[in-house]
């Protein structure tokens, strides 16, 4: 049976710490909990499960307070968790299987993050596998008969572990600045952060929050280091925003460039906004139906399902053709 160090950073979280631990704490071998700046009773409540509650100053980034709480770590492999995570009793014992079973050769393992969608987050699906548990010393091995080199790639194996996420609220405000402030820092979003920032935004994000993105985004398009999917993000960003705040030349210019990359469901259906709002509904139906059918979401799988779908319906009923909008609200309901 392998040994787990739980790892984790709080801050405010006396509302769900409890919930959590009581569900993980008596599979873990250590616990570890770093707070970053509580002004509530998390650490009252962290020190009824372990003694290893250690103060953090925030310095900005999750990661110093992530890799603070893995350098107090023991134990043979880390699992991490966040204050409103929850393990069920049905995936308790899943895990507690997976640790007796656990084979020395794996390095990560990875379990579904669940509930994703029920708490309006930046995520396209309700549940997707994550790494979750990761050997804390890894051991580096020859491989080949002949010709031989270092395994160089981590072993991962996918576990049929759901973790429930069931946040007290919305994080957007707080990501959405952080963003906001390594940007005025001067720190280039990687491809990764990148992606994340505009799924926040085109799931989440309201009309301040675009305009405030935008000079991010547009940096992004005069970047010859970016790469084609990263260029399309910020087409999908920068449109948006210019339909927002009414910038029709602005908002022809991105969706332009970005059908000669051959478009995408987001900036489609973009257009079809324009179109309506120009009370130009056959011209409407033409983008949400090539936003549905004719492209693939590179953002936002909302804008290739349900958002376009229900535009048509709508367009259809508003036209008088009752039997068409039944037809779309019928593939809407089969998205659910």
């Amino acid at each position: 049976m392998i040994t787990i160090s739980l790892c984790m950073i709080v801050k405010n979280e006396e509302g769900v710490l409890a919930r959590c631990l009581d569900s993980i704490a008596d599979l873990m071998d250590e616990i570890i909990i770093v707070d970053t700046g509580s002004t509530d009773r998390t650490k009252e409540i962290a020190h009824k499960y372990t003694e290893q509650v250690y103060d953090f100053a925030w310095t900005g980034s999750f990661s110093d307070a992530r890799n603070f709480s893995f350098s107090k770590a023991s134990k043979e492999y880390i699992y991490c968790a966040d204050a409103d995570e929850e393990l069920d009793a049905e995936n308790r014992e899943k895990f507690r299987v997976l640790k007796e079973a656990m084979l020395p050769e794996i390095d990560i393992v990875q379990m579904y993050y669940a509930n994703q969608l029920s708490f309006n987050t930046i995520y396209n699906y309700d549940k997707e596998l994550r790494p979750k548990l990761y050997k804390r010393l890894r051991e580096f091995v020859w491989e080949g008969a002949i010709h031989e080199a270092v395994r160089l790639d981590p072993v991962i194996y996918d576990s049929d572990i759901e973790i429930l996420h069931k946040p007290e609220g919305n994080h957007k405000a707080r990501d959405l600045a952080a963003f906001e402030r390594l940007f005025k820092e001067g720190t280039a979003l990687n491809k990764r952060l990148h992606s994340i920032y505009a799924k926040e935004l085109m799931i989440a994000g309201e009309k301040e929050d675009f305009i405030n993105a935008f000079p991010i985004f547009q940096a992004t398009l005069s970047d010859v280091g970016r790469g084609e999917d990263e260029i399309m993000e910020a087409c999908c960003i920068c449109a948006n925003t210019c339909l927002m705040t009414g910038e029709d030349l602005g908002l022809f210019q991105y969706t332009t460039k970005a059908m000669a990359m051959n478009g995408c469901s987001e900036i489609c259906y973009i257009l079809g906004e324009y179109y309506r709002m120009a009370e130009e509904p056959e011209e409407a139906a033409v983008w949400y139906y090539n936003a549905a059918f004719e492209t693939e979401s590179v953002i936002s799988l909302k804008h290739h399902k349900e958002l376009p779908l229900q535009a048509l319906s709508e367009i259809y009923r508003g036209l008088g053709n009752i039997e068409q909008a039944e037809y779309y609200e019928g593939l809407i309901n089969n998205c659910e």
